[in-house]
């Protein structure tokens, strides 16, 4: 009887990929940005992310020992992601199959290097690993899913006296394929790693995915960021969440203002900074409110009006090409059969397909005083 050949493990089949030393540019890709893959909170999650509009699917899973990958842990991702393209882009072979030192991780992505950071990035890969994602994106048939973890495995490399000589890891096909695929890849601000709030992270990526840099930016109602993120909180805690982040201002290269459509529905707008940068809530005294013919735009706007009139007649066109499922007509009508119809401030789901809206405010409620947008 003859014996059948051992299987080779998958690690044996890949050729290794040494993440190189340079810094790349951060790139990020448009399908994590886009949906709800990970916890915004470090606290220990188990419970699952279920997400269904229209035709994308995902689901998220995690197992009680290590808990559900977080928004900190996918700066690993964005590692693997800029590495890859940055060789791809240099005519360099890329591999699944990663290597680095935890030190080329940890600066790359802003951490520290101490013995607590080796401990928590390993603590993060865990996560990523044991974490599992069922998702119809991107498959050939319509209901199909992929289920993969973020990393099938990772690996503590040592050298021929046994000492530590960095970390080998392997990513799956599913984020190998989006991040080689260049329409799927948008390179983020080298800022995003300084954002210290779950919150924030996640807005940013969706701010970058959905707005990117068009002129007139773009629209989200309330209850479709909600169902977007996968938070646990509460929705009005998630909208108090939203208006915190438009008075502060964090988010690197966009303004963000809130609007109130004439029938009530709540949006959060976006667009790209003039400066490519957030806006300074606090206009130092004496600002001219004109810049001189051949100086740089300013970042700084005078306070306006927190109710301003649109006089815009008629709705801009879609933008179709960065946000296809959100514009969908059948995406809207599952979103709006999801909401809870009693929401507060009368905050429907569905993506403002760039609707006129009724007024404007800096993050106050309607009517609450003069502010500036920002």
């Amino acid at each position: 009887m003859m014996r059948k050949p051992p299987t080779r493990s998958e690690r044996a089949q890949l050729e290794l990929f040494y993440a190189t030393s340079s810094d790349p540019a951060p790139r990020d890709a448009q399908d994590l940005m886009a949906y709800p893959f990970f916890s915004l909170s470090k606290k220990h999650r188990i419970r699952p992310i279920d997400y269904a509009v229209a035709d994308v699917v995902v689901r998220v899973e995690a197992v009680p020992e290590h808990g559900m990958a977080t928004i900190w842990d996918a700066d690993i991702l964005i590692w693997a992601a800029s590495h890859l393209v940055e060789a791809r882009d240099a005519g360099l072979r890329t591999s699944r199959l990663m290597a680095a030192t935890p030190y080329e991780i940890l600066t790359f992505i802003g951490r520290g290097v101490g013995s607590r950071d080796y401990q928590r990035l390993k603590a993060a890969l865990d996560r990523l690993q044991s974490t599992t994602v069922a998702t119809t994106i991107r498959q050939p048939a319509s209901g199909r899913r992929h289920r993969f973890s973020w990393i099938n495995e990772w690996v503590e490399r040592t050298d021929h006296l046994g000492r530590p000589a960095g970390i080998e890891l392997i990513v799956p096909d599913w984020f190998y394929n989006a991040v080689l695929d260049d329409a799927l890849i948008l390179t983020i601000d080298t800022a995003y790693f300084s954002l210290t709030g779950g919150f924030d992270r996640w807005l940013y990526r969706v701010v970058r995915k959905h707005g990117g840099r068009q002129r007139d930016g773009w629209r989200f109602e309330f209850r479709h960021l909600y169902l977007k993120s996968g938070s646990l909180s509460p929705f009005k805690r998630f909208a108090f969440e939203l208006r915190d982040i438009v008075r502060r201002q964090p988010l690197p290269g966009y303004i963000l203002s809130i609007e109130v459509e004439i029938n009530g529905k709540t949006l959060l707008a976006f667009e790209p900074a003039p400066c490519g940068q957030t806006v300074d809530g606090l206009v130092p005294l004496g600002t001219r409110p004109i810049v001189p013919l051949g100086t740089g735009v300013s970042c700084y706007q005078e306070p306006k009006p927190v109710l301003t009139p649109e006089s815009k007649t008629e709705n801009s066109a879609l933008n179709l090409e960065s946000n296809p499922e959100s514009n969908s007509c059948r995406a809207r009508a599952t979103v709006e059969n999801r909401a809870d119809g009693s929401a507060d401030d009368n905050e429907t789901t569905h993506d403002s397909a760039r609707r006129p809206s009724a007024s404007k405010s800096n993050g106050r409620p309607a009517g609450s005083g003069t502010g500036a947008k920002r």
